[in-house]
C-alpha cells in the first residue's frame, strides 16, 4: 500500500539516461508511494494544432498526472545551459490546460550531467520556467550529479555517498512538504 502518489518527470527521452536513473533512485527512496513516470512525448507547442484540435490527450494526460500527484520529481539534463526543449515543451503545453495542476504542488528538481558540475544551469533555468504556476518548489538540498557516467552501477543505483546521501534527505523534505 502506497502512502503517497509521486509523480516522476524527466527531462531527457532515452530510455538509458542518467537523469531516468536518478529519478528512479528518487522514487526508490521517496517509498513508499505509487511512483508514475510521465511521458514527455508529446507534439511540439503550436496554437493553430490547440485551435484546431483542442489539447492534444498526451498533454492533458500529463496535466491530469500532476494534478493528481501529492508531488513530482523534476530530473533533467542541462542542454546548452538551460531546460532541455523537451521539458520546455511539456511546460508550455501543461499550461494551457485547465485547472492550474501545478498550483501549491510540492516540487523537487534533482539533475545528472556528464560534465563536473551536475546541471546548476538547468535547476536555476527550471525554477524561473516553474515561478508562473506557483508550485512549492524545494530549494533544497541540491542533488547536483556530475560526472553522472561514474556515479550509477549497472542496475542504475548511486554509488557516491554524497550524492546519496543529498538525495535521501531531499526526499525527506519533499515527504515533509507534501504534510505541510
Amino acid at each position: 500500500m502506497s502512502d503517497h502518489k509521486l509523480l516522476g518527470i524527466a527531462g531527457s527521452l532515452r530510455k538509458g539516461s542518467y537523469n531516468r536513473m536518478l529519478l528512479r533512485e528518487a522514487a526508490r527512496i521517496f517509498d513508499p508511494a505509487e511512483f508514475v513516470e510521465a511521458d514527455l512525448r508529446l507534439p511540439l507547442f503550436d496554437q493553430d494544432l490547440e485551435d484546431a484540435a483542442g489539447i492534444p490527450p498526451a498533454v492533458q494526460r500529463l496535466a491530469d498526472q500532476i494534478a493528481a500527484a501529492d508531488a513530482v520529481v523534476i530530473a533533467g539534463p542541462e542542454y546548452n545551459k538551460s531546460i532541455t526543449g523537451v521539458l520546455k515543451n511539456a511546460l508550455d503545453w501543461v499550461s494551457r490546460t485547465g485547472g492550474a495542476p501545478w498550483a501549491d504542488k510540492p516540487v523537487a528538481i534533482v539533475s545528472a550531467t556528464g560534465g563536473r558540475a551536475g546541471g546548476e544551469r538547468t535547476q536555476f533555468a527550471l525554477r524561473l520556467c516553474l515561478v508562473p504556476f506557483r508550485p512549492r518548489v524545494l530549494a533544497g538540498p541540491e542533488v547536483l550529479v556530475g560526472l553522472a557516467p561514474d556515479q550509477f552501477d549497472a542496475a542504475g543505483r548511486l554509488v557516491n555517498a554524497i550524492n546519496l546521501e543529498a538525495l535521501e534527505a531531499l526526499m525527506q523534505a519533499l515527504k515533509a512538504e507534501i504534510s505541510r
